[in-house]
């Protein structure tokens, strides 16, 4: 396990690019685009989406990629922090 730190709009040194978070205390932070691309969510009818690497703090803390639209389909359980907030979420994990 390591120690990874959330804080000043970084993640263990790496610039957070977008970020979200959870009425059940999930967070996304994204710090890598992957790629663009149409992604079935179930509906049947593909949507827009957004691949990201980054750090999710869930049912257990890791490293991966993630869906943007899926977390935005969640809403309004889940939202996007703001930019300019970036910079004052604080958070420490093992991972």
């Amino acid at each position: 396990m390591s120690r990874v730190v959330v804080g000043g709009g970084k993640i263990n040194g790496r610039p957070i690019l977008k970020a979200w978070e959870s009425f059940t205390g999930w967070y996304w932070f994204a710090v890598e685009k992957v790629e663009e691309r149409l992604s079935d969510l179930g509906g049947g009818k593909p949507v827009p989406d957004v691949i990201w690497f980054g750090f999710v703090i869930g049912l257990e803390p890791e490293w991966g990629y993630f869906s943007q639209a899926e977390i935005e389909s969640l809403r309004p359980k889940t939202w996007e922090i703001k930019p300019q907030d970036l910079p004052y979420v604080s958070k420490e994990v093992m991972a």
